[in-house]
């Protein structure tokens, strides 16, 4: 039996024409190959309204969609999140996403009081998109967006291990695009 795999495609647009679309694509393809099982969430489709007080973040009452999201991972062993880098981090979108999905209660301990995620057992992968050199990103920015959802949001969920892949300069190597579809097919295969 194979691993149960949730992917999530943190693009705000749904447009299947996006690189981000494609590689989560191309990762089904390849779980599917393998013999995973597997659920999606496109962000982008999700009617998830922005958190805008204390009181919203640590509230019981959540949007439907969150808790169907909640589910989602519940049932995961692996997470793999697509997303596209906007200026240095993550969209919008995705952030208002983790704020809704990953509260207290659900991804951490009620009040917040202590460390310890709630969500040890899964393993996550990020796949980020990106129109400078990965390399640049990794130096001279310290891929400060990335680490703020591997440690802030992933790893303070008890979510370990965490791997990243980053692609840089997508714009400018189309070229690329068809390899990169490729390695994902072989990540999923995997699920890794």
């Amino acid at each position: 039996m194979g691993r149960r795999i949730l992917i999530i495609n943190g693009h705000p647009d749904a447009s299947p024409g996006r690189l981000c679309s494609a590689l989560a694509d191309a990762y089904a393809e390849g779980a599917r190959a393998g013999g995973h099982l597997l659920r999606r969430l496109d962000v982008a489709e999700l009617n998830l309204p922005l958190i805008r007080s204390r009181a919203e973040f640590e509230g019981k009452v959540i949007p439907p969609a969150a808790a169907d999201a909640q589910a989602a991972i519940t049932w995961a062993e692996h997470i793999v999140i697509i997303l596209p880098l906007w200026l240095g981090g993550a969209p919008a979108l995705l952030k208002g996403f983790f704020e809704q999905v990953f509260r207290y209660g659900f991804a951490l301990p009620a009040g917040g009081k202590k460390l310890g995620g709630l969500l040890k057992g899964r393993s996550a992968h990020l796949v980020i998109t990106m129109g400078m050199p990965a390399v640049a990103y990794r130096v001279v920015f310290g891929a400060a967006g990335v680490k703020a959802i591997e440690r802030g949001v992933l790893w303070l969920s008890g979510i370990s291990p965490i791997r990243r892949t980053l692609l840089g300069m997508v714009e400018e190597n189309p070229g690329h695009h068809q390899a990169w579809l490729t390695r994902m097919r072989r990540l999923g295969k995997a699920a890794a």
